[in-house]
């Protein structure tokens, strides 16, 4: 299957410059960039839709370069509603520092061979506060400013929306966004030649304001491909922070900057998912989601999703189309073992009158949140949080819903003096140890 072909198959084709999409099986030069703003410390699986269409073009032979947006993220992305809040610096500098780990990471995990074999991508990261930083506000202005019409960005959506009759307003530094992110695609076309950027169906008139720029500037011509955003089959709300429904890409708790971290604030980030979460929020989506969110989000070919489709329909009970689904998204975002792991310990875990060895305990610590041991047990299950409150752990032990190591527990004086794994009514797991 070509490029075109692929693109195509798994829906990762919105708006683009391009008229016809076999230009890109035969483009002499292939590379092409995304950008991600560090708007928080980890991305979401509305995110990782747009690598999987990065990772695509690379197992076509395109070299990636994946921009972190360390000058952008200090104004943010406009909404179509209302005006952000600024981050501090320091919080942007580790908001970048965690999503670049992670967008390598999934990248390559995702950029396999035809034989299911890792390849070793030649990835590009840049970052556009490199070419702001000393960028004077003359300069900008009489460069970039002065290629963009006052009438061409008000045609925009999201400014219209800000604008129009009941809008919110719109700050003159959120009104710039789209002139800076048109010259990062400016700037990588002069600096590396890149005259393709990828992104999601909502950032498509921001990318374009780079193809305008690069034909003014540099008298050059440059594409868009565009990949639309994924929408949940069933509830049909997108898969995003801003939704309320995330799915983080982080599998643990990430130390925020103390600069950062304001009175009565928590330590960690909360953007975070356990692997654990992360695999059974796939293996519980609908039958009629599956087929939709197979071939955005595993690297299965063609071939295998149909198998797996025709297995499942035999009998949709077993569910093994959203067997495969956990199981190839978890690969992606974090890794072969980790889903192996994750696999055999939903097995484990499910399993009726199960019980856990110390081993077992161990693994589960890999895939699991873990918490240290607390005085009690309602303590642990409010640090772990299956508990929200102490009063709400002690209903939780006296109502039949919390099991330690697999049995069940109503005497809330009980003291967990020795690691194990917690649960909360048929599908909430911890670890304390």
């Amino acid at each position: 299957m070509k490029l075109s072909e692929e693109l195509l198959w798994r829906g990762f084709s919105a708006e683009t410059t391009i008229k016809d999409p076999a230009f890109l099986d035969e483009k002499k030069d292939k590379s092409f960039y995304w950008g991600a703003d560090p708007s928080a410390d980890s991305l979401t699986i509305g995110n990782l839709a747009a690598l999987m269409m990065c990772a695509c073009f690379v197992r076509h032979g395109y070299k990636p370069y994946l921009l972190v947006g360390g000058a952008t993220g200090q104004i943010g992305d406009p909404k179509d509603t209302k005006e952000r809040d600024l981050k501090p610096i320091e919080e942007v500098e580790h908001n970048k520092r965690c999503i670049k780990a992670q967008i390598e990471r999934c990248l390559c995990n995702a950029s396999v061979d035809k034989d299911g074999k890792q390849k070793n991508i030649d990835l590009t990261m840049v970052d556009n506060y490199d070419w702001f930083k000393d960028m004077k506000y003359i300069d900008f202005l009489r460069t970039v400013g002065k290629a963009f019409s006052m009438t061409q960005l008000m045609d925009r959506k999201f400014i219209q929306s800000r604008m129009g009759e009941g809008g919110s307003g719109i700050s003159y530094a959120e009104f710039s966004y789209t002139l800076i992110q048109g010259y990062d695609f400016y700037h990588l076309y002069n600096q590396y030649g890149i005259d393709l950027q990828l992104c999601g169906a909502d950032q498509y008139g921001n990318c374009s304001s780079g193809i305008s720029l690069i034909r003014k500037l540099a008298g050059g011509e440059a594409n868009v491909w565009s990949t639309p955003l994924v929408i949940d089959p069933v509830s049909g709300r997108k898969f995003g922070k801003s939704e309320g429904n995330a799915i983080w890409l982080a599998n643990y708790a990430v130390e925020r900057p103390k600069e950062v971290v304001a009175a009565g604030e928590e330590e960690f980030s909360p953007n975070y998912t356990s692997v654990f979460d992360f695999y059974q929020f796939w293996l519980n989506q609908a039958d009629t989601a599956v087929e939709y969110l197979l071939k955005i989000y595993t690297v299965y070919d063609k071939e295998t999703v149909d198998s797996i489709l025709a297995e499942h329909a035999k009998d949709p009970s077993k569910r093994v189309a959203q067997k495969a689904l956990a199981k190839g998204a978890t690969e992606v975002v974090h890794g072969y073992e980790a889903a192996k792991s994750v696999i055999a310990l939903s097995e484990k875990l499910f399993a009726k009158d199960a019980t856990f060895s110390d081993q077992d305990i161990e693994q589960a610590a890999i895939v699991l949140p873990v918490k240290p041991i607390s005085v009690s047990l309602v303590d642990d299950l409010v640090s772990t949080g299956l508990a929200l409150s102490k009063k709400e752990a002690r209903q939780f032990i006296k109502s039949g819903a919390i099991s330690v190591n697999g049995v069940k527990i109503t005497d809330e004086s009980k003291v967990t003096n020795a690691p194990a794994i917690l649960k909360k009514g048929k599908n909430k797991f911890a670890v304390v140890k």
